[in-house]
């Protein structure tokens, strides 16, 4: 099967001119189903995807890429299995050089060919979702669901959604202009134009461990659309979602005469940082640990570097009309993949005096028994709970959990519960605490997990202070707000637009402070320490190609 990047951007331009314009009106639109529906997918998609996850266990990854010099393995499911597949670890030089020298072919095939090549392979992607979704799932811990949703449809509209804002700032000038300048009675200046787009050099994507495709897809399209050559460097727990992505973006850039290396896979203990530092390399994505994300940003001199790093998100509670939509709504935010996400609340700051609850007055205290019973109900059937629970990804964050009990009262016990498919699995309930507001070196930097804070303040203007405090100075990608007060809502809506952080308020129903929807909802500000940029905005695709013009004068005899 052979094709051209034009015939593809013919083949997607509906669909990129209906992201571009979502991504303007904000409005809800989606290009995949984000449902695991036999009618979306077909009726045998699910066994099929199955199958093929099935496939590669125990085996090679089949991966033809320069510079092979051995193999590397060792991914463990967090439900309780090795995987078993080896990948090809390429020698660094090999991988920037053919980066480099895969460049060209791909400038020339210009803003509309490159995007339609990426669309090309986010179709691919969409198509083996519920492959990719079994790799994410024993992976990173997630259950099947999320794994679906999350891993594969939901970061597909991620990389759309890059590849949107892409297009629509290289595409913001003209190609080419012809320039005249009047010269009163002498004949004008004329002068052909040409303005051509130039990805920056090789990008390199540094994938996360718990969202490998979410995380790392707008990275990877943002650069690969504006005309960079993309390695790509798993996390080494999570290699396979990432691998399984390039080789589907390497068959569709051979299928259209491009060279395959413009897209690569960079597996090693050490590579990261070697990439990192690499004179060729001009724009990095990373998301991970702050020690790592700081590093980046203070040695990779010679690269664009965007950041997704550690935080600190709350929740300020001040009074609610509907208790019992707040603490069903806390409960499946606080449980959800056992808290293993970047934009999970952490801390939850309630008034000493407690609350306004309705026609009723609810105490601090019955605050957190509310709270902590409502996490206790929603997991008291353990089928339903390792659904929405996950598994645990790291020894780190199991170790974690019995560490943090140790940090302030414990209101809710962390537990394991049995996975009825998975024996092996290690799933854990969160532990929730409480602290007073003085204890904000315990409760003042990330605990990544299923561990949650409550904490005693003076007032809910205290609690809104030391929220918006906590998101200046450890930076957060979530806050919430609950209140019946119209006027402190609008108050602390400017506090936190000021601090930079994401707000949602009066969350009772069926969306939830810790999910993210592509098109719509911006995944980080730049504005505050969690992270430099936002998924996705013109800012995050902009400054990863520059705008290179040439100029021929015009003969007189020939205008």
């Amino acid at each position: 099967m052979t094709t051209t990047p034009q015939a593809l951007f013919e083949t997607h331009e509906a669909t990129l001119q209906n992201a571009v314009e979502a991504c303007r009106s904000r409005a809800y639109w989606s290009a995949f189903p984000e449902m695991p529906s036999p009618r979306a997918y077909g009726e045998t998609a699910a066994a099929d995807g199955e199958a093929a996850f099935a496939a590669y266990r125990d085996k090679p990854f089949d991966l033809d890429q320069p510079g092979v010099t051995g193999t590397v393995g060792g991914e463990r499911s967090p439900f309780g299995f090795d995987l078993g597949i080896t990948y090809p670890v390429s020698d660094v030089d090999a991988l920037v050089k053919a980066a480099k020298a895969a460049m060209p072919g791909w400038r020339k095939a210009g803003p509309n060919g490159r995007a339609g090549v990426c669309l090309e392979i986010l179709k691919r992607l969409n198509a083996r979702s519920f492959e990719i979704a079994n790799a994410v799932m024993h992976t990173t811990g997630q259950a099947f669901m999320m794994a679906f949703q999350a891993g594969a449809p939901h970061a597909q509209d991620r990389g759309l959604e890059a590849v949107a804002y892409g297009w629509k700032a290289m595409t913001d000038q003209t190609p080419a202009a012809r320039w005249e300048k009047p010269q009163g009675k002498n004949p004008p200046l004329v002068l052909d134009k040409r303005f051509e787009v130039v990805g920056r050099g090789v990008g390199l994507v540094i994938g996360c461990a718990t969202f490998p495709t979410w995380n790392g897809y707008p990275g990877l399209f943002a650069s690969l659309v504006t005309g960079n050559a993309v390695i790509v460097k798993p996390g080494p727990t999570a290699i396979l979602p990432l691998a399984i992505t390039v080789k589907i973006a390497r068959e569709v850039l051979a299928e259209c005469g491009l060279d395959p290396n413009l897209v690569t896979l960079a597996i090693g203990d050490t590579i990261a940082k070697d990439l990192a530092l690499r004179p060729e390399v001009a724009v990095i994505d990373y998301t991970g640990s702050t020690g790592f994300g700081d590093w980046l940003e203070q040695n990779a001199r010679q690269a664009q570097v965007y950041t997704e790093k550690a935080g600190v998100n709350t929740v300020v509670i001040d009074g609610t009309d509907d208790p019992k939509g707040m603490v069903r709504n806390l409960a499946f935010t606080l449980s959800l993949y056992s808290g293993q996400m970047c934009t999970t609340t952490q801390v939850i700051f309630v008034p000493k005096d407690g609350i306004q609850a309705g026609a009723d007055r609810m105490s601090f205290d019955q605050v957190v028994s509310a709270l902590a019973g409502g996490v206790d109900k929603f997991l008291s059937d353990p089928e339903r709970a390792v659904e929405v629970l996950g598994a645990i990804q790291s020894d780190a964050t199991l170790a974690r959990i019995d560490e943090a009990a140790k940090l302030g009262t414990v209101v809710l016990p962390s537990r394991a519960i049995a996975h009825p498919k998975f024996p092996d699995a290690r799933i854990r309930t969160p532990l929730i605490l409480t602290m007073d507001a003085a204890d904000e070196d315990k409760y003042g930097h990330e605990l990544f997990g299923p561990i949650s804070i409550i904490v005693k303040t003076d007032s809910t203007a205290d609690s809104l202070e030391r929220a918006a405090r906590l998101t200046r100075t450890k930076g957060a990608l979530t806050t919430g707000l609950y209140s019946t007060d119209p006027q402190l809502i609008e108050q602390a809506t400017d506090l936190f637009v000021e601090a930079g952080v994401a707000l949602s308020v009066n969350l009772t129903g069926g969306v939830f402070v810790n999910q993210s929807a592509a098109f719509s909802d911006f995944h980080g500000t730049g504005a505050n320490p969690a992270a430099n940029a936002a998924l996705c905005d013109l800012a995050f695709v902009a400054n990863r190609f520059r705008v290179v013009q040439s100029r021929v004068p015009v003969l007189e005899t020939a205008q």
